[in-house]
């Protein structure tokens, strides 16, 4: 894995120090020699992690990356604090500022690499997510958020440790400020991560049953824990399996004894990420349903019909099965419109997509094509069969008139439905298609109101 690293400090002899030992494991290396000259660099967006010094004149390297933190473009930067400075409330003051990690001069080469290869993964998922988000913007769903905005307080944190003193302690500290979960049984743990909704699991390193970092393992091998964070607790002579347990996934680690402040600074950073990456997911996601579905209706749109009906046709050619497709058209809409307003209109569009929804299987496409128009695409489902749905459809459009909002009034609505079922290894989505408009327009030339299926 390579990277570009970003090495702020104001002594030359540092940076060249850092510089040669990230040169020897192939990372690109950047420099600055001063905090605004690191922020015009990551804000360029040319770094992907930030290894800072802390004690430079001007700006010091707490609010050099306090300032990164707070801007949206740069507050998903990495950002590992490097200074001789050792004491816990320097480490804390890192964290609260929003450093992702604190590494004290002289750096262990180990301990600096694997950091950074740790990090600079999450920022390449990070941005992955970033890029599909954005696309969010250009078609009006969300806008771009301050990662500062998201707190990392009121955690869900589930704590794995069968020390009953040292589980109570980490347990007291936590209770102030988050919902914490104790679990001694590693194999009831994964159990727990796996069901419950968590931020954050913290894991013993020294569990009894099992090898902690064995349970780090299954929680990131486990689909539904996956993108949990972990933080390690171990010994201060558990380098090599700390090293080990950060090559697994592990997101960060605490080392005994364990200072309060610093845990609590950690695990709120480590909130705050997974609440992040949580708001990004739901952006991409919700730009993927937006980009397939109708926003009026909730149905499929017409890209999705497109794609999924020469799936599903595909399919049925393949397996020899039936696949049936109708297209509906509500009856006179336009009058609709023009006696009741588009409000109504819309209205009635909804409760006509709520009906046939109801009415159709869950294997079943249904999508609104623009307009008025529907379509249902129906697998495993022969003409005669697609025939009495239409018409069962029809019926349930025409039996019960469509209530006005807020009026006493109500509106009489019919459908005509064009059917076409697969016919031979030859037809395709578009002869379908056509032959189901066909259908539909010859019921609306017999008078509306019915179902005609292709010849």
């Amino acid at each position: 894995m390579t990277a570009r690293v970003l090495v702020v400090d104001d002594l030359v002899a540092n940076i060249k120090l850092l510089e040669a030992r990230l040169a020897a494991e192939y990372f690109e290396v950047l420099t600055a020699m001063s905090g605004p000259a690191a922020i015009e660099i990551c804000m360029r967006g040319q770094c992907d992690i930030v290894l800072l010094d802390v004690l430079m004149p001007g700006m010091d390297g707490f609010e050099v990356c306090r300032r990164l933190k707070q801007n949206p473009r740069t507050g998903h930067i990495p950002v590992v604090m490097i200074t001789a400075l050792d004491q816990p409330s320097d480490r804390v003051a890192g964290l609260e500022a929003g450093a992702d990690d604190f590494l004290t001069k002289p750096v262990n080469d180990i301990a600096l690499i694997t950091r950074v290869r740790s990090l600079v993964r999450l920022k390449m998922l990070t941005d992955e997510l970033m890029v599909r988000a954005s696309t969010s913007n250009d078609i009006g769903i969300d806008d771009a958020f301050d990662p500062m905005s998201l707190d990392g307080d009121a955690g869900k944190v589930l704590l794995v440790e069968d020390d009953g003193l040292t589980a109570e302690r980490i347990k007291e500290v936590l209770a102030k400020t988050h919902r914490v979960d104790l679990e001694s049984e590693p194999q009831e743990a994964l159990f727990r991560a796996a069901e419950g909704d968590y931020d954050l699991a913290i894991v013993s390193l020294n569990l009894r049953q099992i090898d902690g970092l064995r349970l780090c393992s299954h929680l990131r091998s486990l689909d539904r824990t996956r993108l949990l964070p972990i933080l390690v607790v171990a010994d201060p002579e558990d380098n090599v399996r700390l090293l080990r347990g950060l090559d697994l996934g592990v997101n960060d680690y605490l080392v005994r004894p364990i200072d309060r402040n610093e845990m609590l600074a950690r695990v709120r950073t480590q909130v705050r990420r997974k609440r992040f990456s949580d708001r990004l997911r739901d952006n991409v996601q919700m730009t993927i349903e937006m980009a397939i579905t109708d926003g009026l209706t909730g149905l499929h749109n017409r890209r999705y019909l497109e794609r999924q009906l020469s799936v599903l046709v595909n399919h049925a050619v393949a397996r020899q099965k039936p696949i049936s497709v109708l297209v509906l058209d509500i009856d006179h809409f336009k009058l609709i419109n023009d006696g009741y307003g588009h409000a109504v209109g819309d209205d009635v569009l909804r409760e006509f997509s709520r009906r046939i929804r109801k009415a159709t299987r869950g294997i079943d496409v249904t999508c609104r094509m623009g307009g008025e128009e529907f379509v249902i695409v129906m697998p495993d489902t022969d003409a005669a069969l697609s025939f009495l749905v239409g018409e069962r459809l029809r019926q349930k459009i025409a039996a019960e008139p469509f209530r006005i909002p807020e009026s006493e009034e109500a509106i009489e609505v019919t459908v005509s439905i064009g059917i076409s079922s697969l016919a031979s290894v030859d037809d395709t989505p578009e002869t379908l298609m056509k032959r189901a408009d066909e259908a539909l327009y010859r019921a609306k030339r017999a008078g509306r109101n019915r179902v005609a299926a292709a010849a």
